[in-house]
């Protein structure tokens, strides 16, 4: 399967059905599934960012199923059966990045682009500047100001839900501030 020029295969996790109101219809599917049939589930990522301010960005390795070798912002992955975002938040910086960490749940909201649609819970966490990531995950990662960002959003290859999660992400940040 491609999204534009990114190569992508597809792991077959459990996650659950949910509706256009992020309800859970209790009904638990493949991942695979969901996204071939378009069905809504829930996914959860983290900005992460260092006491200075700065976001880790980090390049998926090459040998991840979804959207390898591109850049990120964010750190995440589907919420399994019975996990709320949070869990899967938590999880996810745990087996990405080696961190013990409470992500704050910022908002949610239905993401269109990538593979198919999902409600995408997005979340914050400070987090050390020394992180441990995976290497079967994390080909290459650093901290960016969010100018550096910015001007890195135009030049790499990201996923395709990191533009659509940072700028929500910036909007929710400056509305708060």
């Amino acid at each position: 399967m491609s999204v534009g020029s990114a190569r992508v295969c597809v792991v077959d996790e459990l996650v659950e059905r949910v509706d256009d109101q992020d309800r859970v219809l209790g009904m638990v599917v493949s991942r695979r599934q969901a996204i071939q049939e378009g069905w809504l589930h829930r996914v959860a990522v983290t900005v992460c960012r260092d006491e200075r301010g700065r976001i880790l960005v980090h390049r998926r390795s090459e040998q991840v199923s979804r959207f390898p070798g591109l850049y990120e912002v964010e750190v995440g992955g589907a919420a399994n059966v019975g996990e709320s975002y949070e869990q899967a938040a938590a999880r996810e910086l745990a087996e990405e990045l080696g961190i013990r960490a409470l992500p704050r749940l910022l908002f949610t909201f239905i993401n269109r682009s990538g593979l198919s649609p999902h409600w995408l819970g997005v979340h914050e966490a400070v987090v050390p500047d020394a992180v441990v990531p995976d290497p079967d995950e994390v080909a290459w990662h650093d901290w960016l100001t969010e100018p550096e960002l910015r001007s890195a959003l135009l030049e790499w290859r990201f996923t395709p839900d990191s533009h659509e999660a940072f700028r929500r992400y910036l909007a929710f940040r400056t509305a708060r501030s």
